[in-house]
């Protein structure tokens, strides 16, 4: 069976363009993560008290958590792709 360069190029291509908009979306999602943390501790900080601002960051934590799970997580392999086929097909 031969495969078209052409088509494995470009197949190639999107791949990387999407791994890439995921890297990138991970960089923007923690700037913001510690762009709004750094913001709520200065409030905290003029105002005093109870430390608040810790309970917004463990919740934005695990979500950018997942975020980067999503984006570094390995792909699957052709033996898990055909082991899941074969659980699939009963």
């Amino acid at each position: 069976m031969a495969i078209d360069t052409s088509q494995s190029a470009n197949g190639l291509r999107e791949v990387a363009v999407e791994r890439l908009r995921k890297r990138r979306a991970l960089h923007a999602h923690a700037l913001a993560f510690v762009l709004v943390n750094l913001f709520l501790n200065v409030i905290w900080l003029l105002t005093g008290g109870f430390y608040w601002p810790a309970i917004p960051m463990g919740g934005w934590a695990v979500g950018l958590a997942f975020h980067a799970w999503d984006v570094y997580s390995p792909e699957p392999t052709e033996r898990d792709i055909d082991r899941e086929i074969e659980r699939l097909a009963g």
